[in-house]
């Protein structure tokens, strides 16, 4: 059976990014919030380390844009960094205002002061967290207020197949109205409407074999809105977190940035110190640097992790400090304040993505892109830690403010096409979606991993293309499933990966190749912006300078 409902606003996903926007809209505007499987579960969630924002008098605006725009190797967008910066301490005081408990300084006479941590690439403290769990805080905390809301209704376990647009049903256009929902518990699919359309369905690092990122990073809104036309940017920027926990049993575990913050070491397997050999920072050098320094002593040594040592803090340190990974590396068998623990790389975050404006506003109108999905030109080459959390605010609030101001403008055809399965069957072959699957994450992490050339993106370019047809022959005849939505996304999300690194010839913030292992400083910085075949038929929205 099929399901129609229309709505003012729909909103994909429900992380730090979607549940701002939600909240944030007015009353009297009826909103669908959609998540892949319960309302909290996703990257918000598993976030450690905090929110970067200048609250400290020894801080400052300008020290917080240039550390970004550092940390960004020459990619940034100025105006982006600027306009994200600047609305950093209001943010943090929204989030109080929701009832966001952060973590108190004990130190300071000020009672309502809170303790400042700093991560790498800051040249502050100007971490704001909460404990070592702020995305749980923050997921949480909202999540109750969502919940509380009547004009908002949460379509929880539904999985956006495809965006719904002007094209599609034959109108003029272009624009958004809605999108095709797979419901997870039913399998059937519903058509949903609505005047504007959010995509906040975060990155895209389940492409990897290895990622700290929960399973719905599956780069859903950037392969949908490439599909209708918008462009994508800087996608060859995957971002390596240095230090998850080596355990087979731990699968994800992030060991956060915080921990080196706060004096952490990374030894080799002997004990023996090696960041200094690669930055003058050591530990708090950027993360790209500190990735890929493991993973040059890694291959070096035929390792399979390093370590992490913070056991010479006291122990009271380090359960107040850190109570979440300290109890989870003990449930694992390690006892950090004892004993140096085993990391390794992983997949993190996806700094390129949708391309939008100040307002979250993609190509396609009707359609915003909002958080770890957007490419913002905030991040360029490289996110600096903390700043991602506050991104999500930040643009949240900016597309709320904008859809307001264009809610009168914006009108639903009358009537929209139902989900056609008239002409597929049910398939007999699912090990084909889960081998191609396998095979998918392997080559992108053997490929397109850290340490890139230009043989391997050939090799991983001649993989994605056979896959894709498969996988478009496949979900032409067969009717869908959650895996096989998430393997087509996966697979388009990975050929823009690998096109956009095999346009980049040299070695910037995260890309890193043998074949051109230096910056190209003859020429000014650009970022890589693809288009896709149907972009022309849209009108450009995004203000946005490549």
């Amino acid at each position: 059976m099929q399901h129609t409902a229309n709505y003012d606003v729909l909103i994909l996903g429900s992380g730090a990014a979607g549940l701002t926007l939600a909240l944030r809209l007015p009353a009297h505007l009826h909103i669908a919030l959609v998540s892949k499987g319960p309302l909290p579960e996703g990257s918000t969630l598993y976030a450690q380390g905090g929110v970067s924002a200048v609250l400290d008098k020894a801080d400052s605006i300008q020290s917080h844009i240039e550390d970004t725009l550092n940390a960004g190797a020459g990619l940034c967008d100025p105006r982006s960094v600027r306009y994200v910066v600047e609305q950093g301490p209001a943010c943090i005081r929204w989030l109080i205002d929701q009832g966001v408990k952060f973590t108190r300084a004990h130190e300071s006479n000020d009672s309502s002061a809170y303790h400042l941590t700093r991560e790498g690439g800051h040249s502050h403290r100007r971490v704001v967290h909460a404990d070592d769990a702020t995305g749980r805080e923050i997921e949480t905390t909202l999540e109750k207020l969502v919940r509380a809301r009547a004009n908002i209704t949460l379509l929880e376990n539904h999985l956006a197949v495809d965006l719904i647009t002007a094209d599609k049903l034959g109108l003029p256009g272009p624009r958004c109205y809605g999108a095709y929902l797979l419901d997870r518990r039913t399998q059937h699919v519903r058509t949903v409407a609505a005047r504007h359309v959010a995509l906040a369905t975060g990155g895209a690092n389940k492409v990897y074999l290895y990622t700290s990122n929960p399973d719905s990073s599956t780069g859903d809104g950037i392969a949908m809105a490439w599909r209708t036309g918008c462009r994508v940017g800087n996608m060859e920027f995957m971002q390596f977190h240095p230090t998850c926990l080596y355990h087979p049993a731990a699968k994800s575990f992030l060991i956060s940035e915080a921990v080196r913050g706060e004096g952490g070491k990374l030894l080799l397997p002997d004990g023996t110190p090696f960041m200094h050999k690669f930055d003058t920072r050591g530990e708090l050098a950027p993360r790209d640097v500190v990735a890929r320094a493991i993973d040059h002593e890694m291959k070096r040594l035929g390792s399979d992790h390093v370590l992490l040592d913070i056991s010479h803090k006291p122990r009271e340190f380090i359960q107040e400090h850190f109570p979440t990974i300290y109890t989870r590396c003990l449930e694992y068998g390690h006892n950090m304040a004892e004993r140096p623990i085993p990391v390794v790389p992983a997949a993190h975050y996806t700094c390129g993505g949708i391309l939008t404006d100040l307002r979250g506003r993609t190509d396609l109108p009707g359609l915003y892109a909002i958080g770890e999905t957007a490419f913002t030109g905030l991040h360029g080459a490289n996110r600096m830690a903390s700043n991602s959390l506050l991104e999500c605010i930040v643009f949240g609030m900016a597309a709320a403010r904008d859809i307001v101001e264009n809610d009168t403008a914006a009108k639903l055809p009358q009537d929209l096409p139902k989900w056609d399965e008239s002409r597929v069957t049910d398939s007999d072959e699912e090990v084909v979606v889960s081998h191609n699957w396998s095979e998918l994450r392997h080559f992108m992490w053997d490929y397109v991993g850290i340490v890139r050339t230009d043989k391997r993106l050939r090799r991983a370019n001649s993989r994605v293309e056979l896959l894709l047809h498969e996988i478009e022959e496949y979900y032409g005849n067969f009717r869908i499933s959650s895996d096989l939505i998430e393997l087509r996304n996966l697979a388009q999300v990975a050929r823009l990966i690998i096109r956009s690194a095999m346009r980049r010839r040299e070695s910037r913030g995260l890309h890193y190749t043998l074949d051109y292992p230096a910056s190209d400083n003859q020429h000014a910085p650009r970022s890589t912006v693809l288009v896709p075949p149907n972009f022309a038929a849209h009108h450009q929205t995004v203000s946005w300078e490549s």
